[in-house]
């Protein structure tokens, strides 16, 4: 009977460091269209969680434009990686994306924002994680709508700021999901003006909303909305720089990032008013869970999954990041 048993205990002792050796020889990168910004260094925070948990080597890289993750996916299968996530900057891209994974023999997942073919539909057959752009940017409309009405304005003299990135499907979709409300609500159509940004950052939202407001020096409330934390925030301090009152302004933003908090924090109340607050938990943790499990046991993962938010306002923000794992 010893020896029975020391054989288990030897054989399950080799297989776990048979495990182990196999864990530590799967590598998985980690590509991010703008590794500056706060969203995407969380995505890599929680991607990092995932491979201490399971042993992996995590390759994070940052691909501004195609060229670069291109060389970034070439640059993985020189190294011996067996699949990547990425968030690319052209969403066009795809087809690319697919033949240069397959060419380096390259497992592939996206996340954030879904690949699509020439004539722009979605390419179906890569997994992807990303959230409910609509029905974020709906969330975004409703609690502008609320406020507006417990601030007592009148809609026919508000304006609203729409920091727009067009070329970018999700920005789209979240955008026009929160005009929607607010249209339903009786916003003038006519009060909407457009604010388009080159980039999408903070600087981009600010000089293309000051455009705005400047043309419109008669409207006195305003709201915007915008692809993320950092286009609402430019619209902001855009109204800030032209003498428009925090009390005078409602934006609400996307994404739950650093930049949103920290006006949060601010001693006093800021233009700024809520954020939807995505978590970028499920985004790094789930997906470079997902891939480890696809290269190591062959689970390939789900096709589509989609994220919630959950509104975010100045006095119960800390809550909320609690409900959603984030502190």
């Amino acid at each position: 009977m010893g020896f029975i048993k020391a054989a288990i205990l030897a054989g399950t002792v080799a297989v776990f460091t048979a495990t182990s050796a196999f864990a530590a020889d799967v590598k998985i990168g980690f590509i991010v269209k703008q590794p500056e910004e706060p969203w995407f260094q969380d995505e890599w925070k929680f991607a990092d969680e995932a491979a201490k948990e399971k042993g992996f080597t995590l390759v994070k890289i940052g691909a501004e434009d195609g060229e670069k993750v291109q060389s970034a996916i070439d640059n993985l299968g020189a190294q011996g990686a067996q699949g990547f996530i990425v968030c690319t900057p052209d969403v066009k891209l795809g087809p690319g994306i697919i033949a240069k994974a397959a060419a380096n023999d390259l497992k592939l997942m996206t996340v954030d924002d879904r690949l699509v073919n020439a004539d722009g539909s979605p390419i179906e057959d890569v997994p992807h994680m990303g959230i409910s752009a609509t029905k974020i940017g709906e969330a975004v409309g409703q609690t502008i709508v609320e406020e507006i009405k417990k601030r007592g304005w009148d809609m026919k003299d508000v304006g609203a700021i729409r920091v727009s990135y067009d070329q970018l499907p999700t920005a789209v979709d979240r955008v026009d999901g929160a005009l929607s409300v607010l249209k339903a609500a009786g916003f003038p159509e006519a009060n909407i003006f457009d604010a388009p940004q080159a980039k999408t950052d903070t600087e981009a939202a600010l000089n293309a909303s000051t455009v705005v407001l400047n043309k419109n020096a008669g409207i006195k409330h305003w709201v915007a909305v915008g692809l993320n934390d950092e286009a609402v925030l430019g619209a902001v301090r855009a109204t800030e720089s032209v003498g428009i009152a925090a009390d005078s302004m409602i934006g609400v933003g996307i994404g739950g990032a650093d930049s949103a908090i920290n006006e949060f924090k601010k001693p006093s109340a800021t233009g700024f008013f809520g954020t939807v607050i995505i978590s970028p938990k499920r985004h790094g943790y789930e997906t470079a869970l997902n891939m480890y499990e696809w290269i190591a046991n062959g689970k390939e993962p789900e096709t589509l999954i989609l994220t919630a938010g959950q509104v975010a306002l100045r006095d119960n923000y800390e809550t909320v990041r609690k409900d959603l794992g984030i502190e």
